[in-house]
């Protein structure tokens, strides 16, 4: 009896759909467990400002710079993408290599991304959207904090599209 028991639990976690859902969309999988209090979460309104400041200095969320880049006359945002692109890879690489946890001793799972023509069609629009407003939705709250609040329009296009697309998603070919 007992062992009929252990199979069946054994089934029922190798069947949990919701986990697969979740896993080839990858939403929410890395969701902590731990609840803090709100003011736990101060630390990150702080390497956000400290970000921020980066971005500014930096130049990467100049117009101007932008601008170049899509036109190819200046290498500094592609070393700027491409130096970011690099530290992710080695980055993802040392947490599924040592196995790295959070600060709270929780484990980081990486699950494989499936290619869809969906993502060409994303980045498309987001490079077009970029490229017209000179400014992609990282730096959107730099800028503004810089005094560009015309930039406050574009912030609001880019919730008001988040928002339609949560409401279209599920009719859409993923």
């Amino acid at each position: 009896m007992q062992l009929k028991e252990t199979t069946m639990q054994k089934t029922l976690l190798n069947t949990n759909t919701d986990f697969e859902v979740r896993s080839l969309d990858s939403m929410c999988i890395n969701e902590s467990e731990i609840r803090h209090p709100w003011w736990h979460n101060l630390k990150y309104l702080a390497v956000g400002i400290i970000f921020g400041i980066i971005l500014v200095k930096s130049e990467v969320v100049s117009w101007f710079r932008i601008q170049e880049m899509f036109r190819l006359q200046s290498f500094h945002m592609y070393g700027v993408i491409g130096s970011a692109v690099a530290t992710g890879i080695i980055s993802i690489q040392l947490i599924k290599k040592f196995g790295i946890k959070t600060l709270y001793g929780e484990p980081i799972a990486i699950h494989p991304k499936r290619f869809n023509k969906g993502q060409i069609y994303g980045g498309l629009l987001f490079g077009l959207g970029w490229a017209l407003t000179g400014a992609c939705p990282g730096p959107l709250y730099a800028l503004i904090g810089t005094g560009a609040y015309v930039i406050a329009v574009v912030l609001l296009s880019a919730i008001a599209g988040t928002w339609v697309y949560g409401l279209v998603r599920d009719k859409m070919p993923h």
